[in-house]
């Protein structure tokens, strides 16, 4: 079982947790820097109360998962920032986390919710699509994305 907690991007297992998220992406693309310029911009402002959220997911004590959640329009959010350590992948660990994050999308009023990543992550890909995400147009110019997508929450 997962216990998702509030949590901060720049602070604390959430911190820690986004900075293997970036190491492995920066990893799969080299010299990407995701906070460089031209890159969306996701801190704790844009990740942060009110419009935004940022949760780790806890397994038995120990933070196993994070995500956000960003505003894009009053009505529209991203999802950012979703990672599962190594260790717990493969076990549904992502599809509950995707799922938290669709719940507290819709308590905090967004009707749609888009993502986006790369062909490359093929896992990601499969996650989102069987959730119900749809391809969409590149909605954010986001250089290193290729896969764009939405659901209706």
């Amino acid at each position: 079982m997962i216990e998702f907690r509030d949590g901060r991007v720049d602070d604390g297992d959430g911190a820690r947790l986004e900075g293997a998220m970036r190491a492995e992406v920066e990893g799969i693309y080299p010299g990407l820097d995701m906070l460089g310029d031209g890159m969306p911009k996701a801190g704790p402002t844009e990740l942060g109360p009110p419009h935004g959220r940022f949760i780790v997911g806890y397994e038995n004590g120990l933070a196993v998962c994070c995500g956000a959640i960003k505003r894009l329009q009053p009505l529209i959010c991203e999802f950012k920032r979703m990672y599962v350590v190594p260790e717990a992948r493969g076990r549904g660990v992502g599809r509950l986390l995707l799922g938290e994050l669709e719940r507290r999308a819709r308590a905090l009023g967004y009707r749609s919710a888009r993502l986006d990543t790369d062909a490359r992550q093929v896992a990601a890909v499969h996650l989102y699509e069987s959730a119900g995400f749809v391809p969409i147009a590149n909605y954010n110019a986001n250089p290193a994305a290729t896969y764009f997508g939405e659901k209706r929450l």
